[in-house]
């Protein structure tokens, strides 16, 4: 992976870390421009399937940004991501693919600045992990 920035894919719940990524670029906070977000209606929604169709066409990373849980505007949606996405984390070993290369994290509509450090943290880490 040298002198190539990676692609990362971002699952964006679109009540909280949407705007939470909206917030970072209106605010000029710098994270990786080779984040591509994908607006979801929750987090829950994202299938495994999308995630490793994303890995398929060339994605490096796949990150999935929820609403904290207990404040899910669907009421437990994250609570439902979180499960399944904790045990699809581990089956990522066994197909293969470095669990450096995909994360879920909780960041709310108001945290501009902690979604621009999650960006950055997280290609940070798949770009250490790809090595």
């Amino acid at each position: 992976m040298k002198n190539k920035e990676p692609l990362i894919v971002s699952f964006c719940c679109k009540w909280c870390s949407y705007t939470g990524a909206d917030l970072a670029g209106s605010s000029r906070l710098k994270y990786p421009a080779n984040v591509k977000i994908i607006k979801v209606p929750c987090s829950c929604r994202v299938d495994p399937i999308f995630v490793m169709r994303s890995f398929g066409q060339g994605a490096d990373g796949v990150i999935i940004n929820g609403c904290h849980p207990g404040d899910c505007h669907y009421s437990t949606g994250n609570y439902f991501t979180r499960r399944r996405m904790a045990l699809f984390g581990e089956m990522l070993s066994f197909m293969g693919i470095n669990k450096n290369r995909f994360a879920v994290e909780w960041v709310s509509a108001a945290e501009g600045a902690r979604f621009a450090d999650v960006m950055n943290r997280f290609v940070g880490k798949v770009i250490a992990g790809v090595k």
